[in-house]
């Protein structure tokens, strides 16, 4: 039996950017991904914290050490500048293997989504 579990986690990170315009995505700064283990085109869902929305998009690789957070086309309309989200991605994998696996968790200076 496969299951899906929790491989990737930026805890409570915030967002510097919307823009309505872009194809779409979410633009998360380099060093946040390579801590996170996510790949550029990935899916990952987003929380909001401050309005409860929940939605689904892919990572774009943004600027290294920038801290930039920017969601693209109509995710844009999901978030404001300032908004505080969790980005996750979820693996398959079987059963057994998921009891002993562990996630990254990254959790950013809120104020400059820095890792210091």
């Amino acid at each position: 039996m496969q299951i899906q579990i929790v491989k990737s986690k930026i805890h409570r990170v915030k967002v510097t950017g919307a823009d309505l315009n872009y194809i779409g995505s979410i633009t998360i700064d380099e060093t946040l991904m390579d801590a996170a283990n996510l790949i550029e085109g990935e899916k990952v869902y987003i929380v909001n914290i401050n309005n409860g929305e929940r939605f689904e998009t892919y990572a774009i690789k943004g600027a290294k050490n920038s801290g930039e957070i920017t969601l693209n086309g109509p995710a844009a309309r999901r978030v404001q500048k300032d908004d505080i989200i969790i980005i996750m991605s979820y693996a398959i994998m079987e059963f057994e293997e998921a009891k002993t696996f562990k996630p990254w968790l990254v959790f950013p200076n809120e104020k400059d989504n820095s890792l210091t």
